[in-house]
């Protein structure tokens, strides 16, 4: 029995019918490579068996009465496997768009929290054969490490791999706790929450007193403020209703932009968003004045600070610069925006968001919620921030699945009230994908978002070779074709 941390317990407090916390995620694998022929059998034996190796896939919620503190993991004492489990087929002809309307169908409705947070579906019908592998988690469960640290337990590293090392499997449910229980845990915590507040407040002050004279004394760029960014069509009240679409992008590309902007590859991924956001709101005629502002999710698993929970993660604002014109200024203002946020980050601490979580009031705050999108307020306060873009590194190693050879990974996280539009990126052997999400209400036609992608790197390579150009003295380096792979 464990308590969830506070930022997994506040995932729970602010779902609502429409904006569902749970993370997606779209695996497109080749079962040729395998040493027999696809069944569906086959692969529910395949998952079923590596249960013990992924814990947190039989364990459930049990909630406090009155919801007087966050609630408990407890093992599942009816667990099983085929309510979580389940087959689909896409439909005629079968591409990519058929397989990303399945997605976004699943990713449309809520989880039942009476059971283990998760679900597995398998796609069949493909035309290329591909077999999909669709997962949707409760992001109180999960965050991108512990997604990664998952997929290391359900992938193998070669199509016929040795036997792992049985892991012994002497699970057995708990004792689900007593309401009586559970209260005076909650009142016991309850006892304790005024002198944990009061040990946050000065080193809360304290880090908003250094990014203030960092940014005001000093006069140092930095992450932008929230609430100051432009409204778009994808920045109101949100709907149930999904819609997901995906592309992937060379890695090869990606480099010779880092390496001739002297970057990182996270201001390179951003640079190509912006560059794509550019075009699908210029087409619309409704690209702002201002630049779009990105959340952008940040792992502090690493972070040597102790933190309670299984998400482990902070937030930090930057500025997509999509009101420069030029591609490769763009990309300057970028990594200057994201080195500047990245300093205040590290002045508000890895741990601060997830400590203030931790005091949340689960029924002040869950009513907030319904309320917030009840009154549709998110179309009348100025916008937080536009979307969420998130950067995952993934496997640089073949990964397989059953035997399958896994081929496409796109993760697809949660869409908010105000922010309708989620990009995840993920590198995956010698490519990057891109998994977007969004209401389908407020982005319909997500796919054209989708196919501006191969355009906004090209434009960075040219940028990065005519940055090569001036540093050799104004000899042309020989022409490099951008690739931008279809998804399958």
């Amino acid at each position: 029995m464990q308590r969830l941390g506070g930022l997994d317990s506040a995932f729970l407090i602010f779902e609502n019918s429409t904006m569902h916390m749970h993370v997606g995620g779209l695996m497109l694998v080749d079962p040729s490579t395998a040493d027999k022929p696809y069944s569906f059998e086959d692969y529910r034996a395949y998952i079923e068996k590596r249960l013990p190796r992924v814990p947190g896939f039989r364990r459930k919620l049990a909630t406090v009465p009155l919801n007087l503190a966050r609630p408990m993991w407890v093992e599942d004492p009816d667990f099983d496997l085929d309510f979580h489990l389940h087959r689909t087929t896409v439909s005629s002809p079968g591409g990519d768009k058929e397989t990303a309307d399945v997605c976004a169908d699943i990713l449309s409705r809520p989880m039942d929290r009476a059971h283990p947070l998760w679900e597995m579906w398998i796609v069949e019908g493909r035309a290329d054969g591909l077999i999909g592998v669709v997962s949707k988690v409760h992001h109180s469960t999960i965050d991108g490490v512990t997604g990664a640290n998952m997929m290391a337990e359900l992938f193998d590293l070669e199509p016929n791999p040795p036997e792992k090392e049985p892991v012994l499997d002497n699970w057995e449910p708990e004792r689900k706790p007593s309401d009586v229980e559970l209260v005076g845990r909650a009142l016991l915590e309850k006892v304790k929450q005024p002198v944990s507040i009061a040990r946050l407040v000065p080193g809360t002050v304290a880090s908003i007193g250094k990014i203030l004279n960092r940014r005001v004394v000093q006069g140092e760029a930095g992450m932008p403020a929230p609430m100051r960014a432009p409204r778009t069509s994808f920045n109101a009240t949100i709907t149930a209703h999904r819609t997901v679409a995906y592309t992937h992008v060379t890695l090869a590309d990606v480099k010779t932009i880092k390496n001739a902007f002297g970057v990182k590859v996270n201001d390179v991924v951003m640079a190509i968003c912006s560059g794509a956001l550019r075009k699908y709101l210029e087409d619309r005629d409704e690209l702002p004045d201002r630049s779009l502002i990105s959340a952008i999710p940040v792992s502090v698993h690493d972070s040597g600070e102790e933190i309670e929970g299984t998400t482990k993660v902070s937030i930090m604002f930057s500025s997509l610069a999509t009101d420069v014109d030029d591609p490769g200024e763009r990309l300057r203002a970028i990594a200057e925006t994201n080195d500047g946020a990245k300093q205040d980050h590290e002045f508000v601490g890895a741990s601060m968001l997830q400590d203030w979580a931790e005091h949340a009031a689960p029924n002040t705050f869950s009513l907030a919620a319904r309320m917030y999108s009840s009154l549709r307020l998110a179309d009348r306060h100025p916008v937080v921030h536009n979307l969420v873009i998130s950067n995952v590194p993934g496997p640089p190693i073949p990964l397989y699945f059953n035997g399958a050879k896994l081929k496409i990974l796109h993760p697809l996280g949660p869409v908010m009230d105000g922010a309708g539009l989620n990009i995840t990126v993920l590198s995956n052997m010698d490519t990057i994908g891109f998994g977007f999400i969004a209401c389908k209400e407020l982005v319909p036609d997500l796919w054209d978002l989708a196919d501006a992608i191969p355009g906004a790197i090209a434009e960075l390579v040219t940028a990065a070779e005519n940055v090569e150009v001036k540093k050799a003295g104004g000899k042309k380096p020989a022409a490099k074709k951008v690739a931008a792979a279809d998804a399958s």
